[in-house]
C-alpha cells in the first residue's frame, strides 16, 4: 500500500491558524497497539501500517506528498481562566482523511515541540496514551461520541517526568480538532482589528463540516450556535448516564462538532456521588461529576461571545439570540438526560416514575452505592433475583413501588452496561504495559468493546474496586 492521501484543508484554508510543524524522530519506534477495525473502516490496511512505513505514519516521520503537518492556534478558559493563546503544544495535525463520506482529521499526541510548548518537551509517556486508548473505545462501544485512538506507538525515547518514563506517540483520529477554544481566539483577533473575515470564514468551516443544516438557515451563524448547544447538551447527558467525568471541561477541550476529546485526568464514578473528583489538580472540584452539565453551560456562553458580532449588527439583539439559545440548554439536557434515566430504569414517563427516579438517586448517594452495578443489579431484581446492592433492606420499599410500574427489563439491559472501564483495571492494565506486558490491555478492550453483553469468566470486570483503591486520583498525562 502507498502512503494514503491526506489532504491539508485546515492548514491551507487557515495559515492564520497553523503552525509548520514537524515530528521527532524516534529512535527505536515499536507499534504497541492498533485499532485494526477503525483503521480498515478509514481505508487503511493494517498491514502496511505495521510496516516501517505505517509507523513512519503513525509517528509523523513519514508525510504523504500532499499533507501539511501543523499545530493548530488556539485560545482558552482553563479552569475558568482566560489564557489568551494555547494552541497544541505536543499535538501535530497532519491531515485530513475521507471515507468517501466524510472527512477526519488524523492526529498525532506526543510526537515532539511545536511554537505553542510553552516549555515543555512535547513528548508523551506510555501509560497516558494507553489510557486515551482504552477509555475512548471504550466510550465509542457506550454509544457516546468520541474522538477515536487509531494507534500507540513506543519511541524508544525516555520521557522525563518526575522519573524516566518510556515515550510513546498516540495517533487520534477526530471528526475534527475545531473547538470553542478556536473561536476565542479569533474572536479575540476580530476585536482587536475590528475585521470579522477570519471569524467568518471559520464559523462557515463548522457549518460546512459540522452542521451542514445550519447553511439553509434565516442566520446560518445562530443556527450553528444552536447546533453546537443542541450536540453538547446531548454529550453530557450521555456521559452522566454512564457515571464519565471529564475532569478538564476547559473551552480548549469543548469541541464544536460535540465529540468527547482529551482524555487525560477522566474517569468512570462508581459510589453515586455528585460531588465526585478524581482530578489532581481539580482542587475547588469545578469539573465535579455533579458539575458537568452548569460547565458545559459556561463554555458555551463563551462561545456565544465569539459569535455575537455575526448574530447581527444591533449588540442589543445579538445578546439577547445567545441568551435565549443559552437558556434553552438545561431544558434539552434535561429531557436526554431524563429519556436516558427513564430507559435505565425501565420506565415511561409519568410524575411517579419522575420521584422514583429522585428517589433512587437518593438512597444510591446516602448509601455509597456503586452506579454501574445498581442498574444490572435492578434488572434481575424485577426478575425476581435480588442480589448485589439491593439484596439488603436499603431499596426494600421503593423497590417495591418500582415493581408496581411494571419495568420493561429487556429495554433496561440494553442501555445499562455490565462492563465499565473499571478505574482499578485500567491502573492495573497500564501498570502492566509499561512493564513490557499489554496483554492486560488487549483483555480489558475486548472486554469493553461490548460493554452491554454478560459473558461467563468476566465477573471481575463488573466488581467495583476494592476498599484499599480508595481515594483514587487522575493526571492530566502531560
Amino acid at each position: 500500500m502507498a502512503l494514503p492521501d491526506l489532504t491539508a484543508d485546515f492548514a491551507r484554508e487557515f495559515p492564520e491558524l497553523a503552525v509548520r510543524a514537524h515530528a521527532d524522530t524516534p529512535p527505536n519506534p515499536r507499534l504497541l497497539i492498533l485499532n485494526e477495525p477503525l483503521a480498515t473502516d478509514l481505508g487503511l490496511d493494517p498491514q502496511w501500517l505495521r510496516s516501517p512505513e505505517g509507523l513512519g505514519l503513525l509517528t509523523g516521520t513519514t508525510v504523504p506528498d500532499g499533507a501539511t503537518p501543523v499545530a493548530q492556534a488556539y485560545a482558552g478558559h482553563q479552569f475558568g481562566n482566560y489564557v489568551p493563546v494555547l494552541g497544541d503544544g505536543r499535538a501535530l495535525l497532519l491531515g485530513e482523511l475521507t471515507d468517501g463520506h466524510s472527512r477526519y482529521d488524523l492526529s498525532l499526541k506526543g510526537s515532539g515541540r511545536t511554537a505553542f510548548a510553552r516549555g515543555g518537551d512535547g513528548l508523551a509517556v506510555i501509560g497516558p496514551m494507553l489510557r486515551e486508548y482504552v477509555i475512548s473505545e471504550a466510550m465509542c462501544a457506550l454509544g457516546i461520541p468520541t474522538t477515536r485512538a487509531l494507534a500507540v506507538t513506543a519511541t524508544g525515547r525516555d520521557v522525563q517526568r518526575e522519573t524516566a518514563l518510556p515515550g510513546a506517540v498516540l495517533a487520534r483520529v477526530a471528526a475534527s480538532h475545531l473547538r470553542v477554544g478556536s473561536f476565542q481566539l479569533v474572536a479575540q483577533q476580530a476585536r482587536a482589528t475590528g475585521d470579522l473575515t477570519l471569524l467568518r470564514r471559520l464559523a462557515d468551516h463548522a457549518i460546512a463540516r459540522h452542521h451542514p443544516q445550519a447553511a439553509h438557515a434565516e442566520n446560518r451563524y445562530v443556527a450553528l450556535f444552536s447546533a453546537v448547544v443542541e450536540a453538547q447538551a446531548s454529550l453530557v447527558a450521555r456521559w452522566m448516564l454512564v457515571g464519565f467525568v471529564h475532569g478538564v471541561m476547559n473551552t480548549d477541550n469543548t469541541t464544536i462538532s460535540g465529540e468527547t476529546i482529551d482524555y487525560g485526568p477522566c474517569a468512570f464514578m462508581e459510589a453515586y456521588d455528585p460531588a465526585t473528583v478524581f482530578s489532581s489538580i481539580d482542587h475547588a472540584g469545578r469539573y465535579a461529576y455533579g458539575n458537568q452539565p452548569l460547565v458545559m453551560q459556561w463554555n458555551l456562553s463563551r462561545f456565544a461571545e465569539t459569535l455575537l458580532p455575526l448574530f447581527s449588527d444591533d449588540e442589543d439583539k445579538a445578546l439577547s439570540v445567545a441568551v435565549e439559545i443559552l437558556e434553552g440548554f438545561m431544558p434539552r439536557y434535561h429531557s436526554y438526560w431524563s429519556d436516558g434515566m427513564l430507559a435505565k430504569f425501565g420506565l415511561t414517563r409519568s410524575m411517579e416514575a419522575a420521584a422514583l427516579i429522585d428517589q433512587a438517586l437518593m438512597l444510591l448517594k446516602d448509601n455509597a452505592v456503586d452506579y454501574t452495578s445498581f442498574f444490572r443489579a435492578l434488572s434481575k431484581a424485577a426478575r425476581g433475583e435480588a442480589e448485589g446492592p439491593l439484596a439488603d433492606n436499603v431499596f426494600g420499599d421503593w423497590l417495591a413501588r418500582w415493581r408496581a410500574l411494571a419495568p420493561d427489563v429487556e429495554a433496561m439491559e440494553k442501555v445499562n452496561p455490565i462492563y465499565i472501564p473499571r478505574n482499578h483495571l485500567v491502573e492495573q492494565a497500564l501498570t502492566a504495559a509499561m512493564r513490557g506486558d499489554l496483554t492486560p490491555v488487549h483483555e480489558l478492550l475486548a472486554v469493553l468493546a461490548e460493554p452491554y453483553r454478560e459473558r461467563d469468566g468476566l465477573e471481575n470486570y463488573a466488581l467495583p474496586a476494592p476498599p484499599e483503591f480508595g481515594g483514587y486520583r487522575t493526571f492530566c498525562g502531560t
